[in-house]
């Protein structure tokens, strides 16, 4: 495994669900872990759950909407010290976000969800970059759904599919510099931000799963282990379906 001593992770989203499982796998694995969480209590929480388990760990609010926010997470990851090593682009909207044809989607709805989502992770990896040292991980948190094509989410698909474009654009882009960049697609994970998605989703899951269980948040922390680490240096610019079997390359 990678010598993580005083090396940093910034997970974004990481004061709930799916986030926060990663952000205390990276702290196990040893790292320094930077909850970046835009509700503040949710993030403090997170951190003071996670430190209570052993584990480095601060919190920093973080709109990745927000160019100005995104900046003040870059300040403190710098002021922080230890040097960046990894970076978990997992911050996006997801609950609640389905159930209109892509006809009917309202343009507010379409632009807030395309920002969060597709340009946040943008706006965090160009502000963090130049605080990596002479390697470093990228991974970022994208969707089956746009591998997939589920109805009534096309606001979703379109900016989980601009992550995969976006993973392998920058893959390009940063490997000279040692840093690898890779994206998970995770199925429909059991996590608060999924509790609101349609029963008939679920049901769609259930039936065409080849491993028929729910998935849930540790079925995704180990792979997202490895490509934090060492043994991943040679793997990058790939989109991983961490989902079940439900789809299939």
């Amino acid at each position: 495994m990678t010598d993580a001593s005083a090396r940093t992770v910034v997970v974004t989203g990481a004061g709930r669900g799916l986030g926060l499982a990663m952000a205390r796998r990276a702290g196990e694995d040893g790292f320094r872990v930077v909850v970046a969480e835009l509700d503040a209590e949710r993030g403090e929480r997170a951190a003071a759950e996670l430190r209570a388990a052993g584990i480095d760990a601060r919190s920093v609010r973080c709109d990745v909407a927000d160019p100005a926010s995104v900046a003040g997470l870059a300040d403190f990851v710098r002021e922080s010290g230890g040097g960046l090593y990894g970076l978990v682009n997992n911050a996006a909207l997801a609950d609640g976000v389905g159930g209109k044809e892509f006809q009917d989607i309202d343009i507010e709805v379409w632009d807030r969800l395309m920002t969060v989502n597709a340009r946040g992770p943008w706006l965090v990896a160009k502000a963090l970059h130049p605080l990596f040292g002479p390697t470093g991980r990228i991974v970022n948190i994208a969707s089956d759904a746009a591998l997939y094509g589920s109805p009534r989410l096309a606001h979703y698909i379109a900016s989980k599919g601009a992550v995969i474009a976006l993973t392998r654009a920058m893959a390009r882009e940063l490997g000279e510099r040692g840093i690898t960049v890779n994206a998970l697609a995770p199925g429909l994970t059991e996590v608060e931000a999924t509790e609101s998605v349609p029963v008939e989703r679920h049901g769609l899951y259930a039936a065409n799963r080849a491993i028929s269980r729910p998935q849930r948040p540790d079925d995704l922390t180990g792979l997202a282990s490895f490509l934090l680490s060492e043994e991943s240096r040679y793997l990058t610019g790939q989109v991983i379906a961490v989902n079940g079997g439900f789809t299939m390359n």
